[in-house]
This record gives structure tokens, C-alpha cells and sequence, in this order.
């Protein structure tokens, strides 16, 4: 479903409502992913859905969806594991019904598909509804070169190139006295 703002009748039942929410989407990944920048690494509509409902639970900054979904792209460009949270929060959640607010060592080896920590590429569908703009970001993704982020503690991230500068700023964060699992 198409997360936007929707005008109903008094009435309209439950179904009419998610259809029209549903048919929305559609439409909206139809035209994103015919008009979709040459060379994004996605196969189908229905990646480009996925790896868009990971930007959204990603960052809450409009202004940092284009540089995640390009991190993004990038590892899966070059084979690399996604390794994005809330994938794995996703995965624990369908499973035991339990919300993580931050994740272990033994989460982060959990055994499901949804976990981009040990599953190679997408998870096997969205963990969540996203934006247009999610959309849009995934689609149209800036040119960078960085492989890493990670989150500030504040709704932002620092993004890297290298593993070393990356490290640089898990090293930075933990200083700083916040708690990360990198």
C-alpha cells in the first residue's frame, strides 16, 4: 500500500479502501520502475519495492534516502551483504513477535531470510510500506561510491567509502557514548 493521504466516502468499507491503497502502489512502481535510471542493479518492480521498504525504515531524513539507497545499490553492485537493521528487526519480529530496539551479536546471526547480515542480497520481500520517495531514491539513486554508513544516534548517519573510514566512524560513534554492534 501506498503510504499517502487518501480521501474516503463515509461508508467505504474496509476493502474498497486497502484496494484503492493497493492499486496506488502499483501504479506508483509501475511508472517509478518504467522510468528508473540505467544501471540500477534491480531485477523487477518488486525488488526495487523491497530495497525501497529498507531506505524507508532506514533513515528518517528525507535528505539522506538517495545516499542509503545508493549504499545500498553499491553492495549489491559488488556482492556484499546488505547488513541493514531493520531487516533483521523485521525477521526477529515475524518470528517471535518481539520488537528489538537495538540488536545483539546473536541476532545479528540469527537464522532467518530477512537477516542482510547473513543472507546474501534482497530478503525475500518488503519489511515494510514505503514512500514514494523510498521509491524514487532507490530508482534514482546519486552517483557515490560509498559502501557504509552508520547511524549517529540522532536520525542521521555518517557514510564511507573504505572499511578504514568506516571504522573510523563506528570508533567515533562509540566514543561518543553511544552503542553500536560494528
Amino acid at each position: 500500500m501506498l503510504p499517502e493521504t487518501y480521501f474516503f466516502r463515509r461508508g467505504d468499507g474496509r476493502t474498497k479502501v486497502l484496494a484503492r491503497m493497493q492499486a496506488h502502489m502499483q501504479a506508483a512502481l509501475d511508472n517509478a520502475w518504467q522510468a528508473r535510471q540505467p544501471g540500477v542493479p534491480l531485477r523487477t518492480p518488486q525488488e526495487a519495492l523491497t530495497l525501497a521498504s529498507i531506505v524507508e525504515k532506514e533513515t528518517g531524513l528525507p535528505q539522506e534516502r538517495g545516499r542509503v539507497a545508493a549504499v545500498f545499490l553499491n553492495r549489491l553492485r559488488r556482492g556484499m551483504k546488505l547488513q541493514a537493521d531493520p531487516t533483521t528487526v523485521y525477521g526477529i519480529f515475524r518470528a517471535s513477535g518481539e520488537r528489538k530496539a537495538e540488536l545483539t551479536k546473536r541476532d545479528l546471526a540469527s537464522d532467518s531470510p530477512y537477516n542482510t547480515y547473513i543472507m546474501p542480497g534482497l530478503p525475500p520481500g518488503p519489511i515494510t510500506h514505503p514512500s514514494l520517495a523510498a521509491l524514487e531514491a532507490v530508482l534514482h539513486p546519486p552517483e557515490t561510491a560509498e559502501l557504509y554508513f552508520v547511524a549517529t544516534g540522532y536520525g542521521g548517519h555518517v557514510f564511507a567509502t573504505t572499511l578504514d573510514e568506516h571504522q573510523r566512524n563506528v570508533a567515533a560513534y562509540r566514543n561518543a557514548g553511544h552503542r553500536s554492534k560494528d
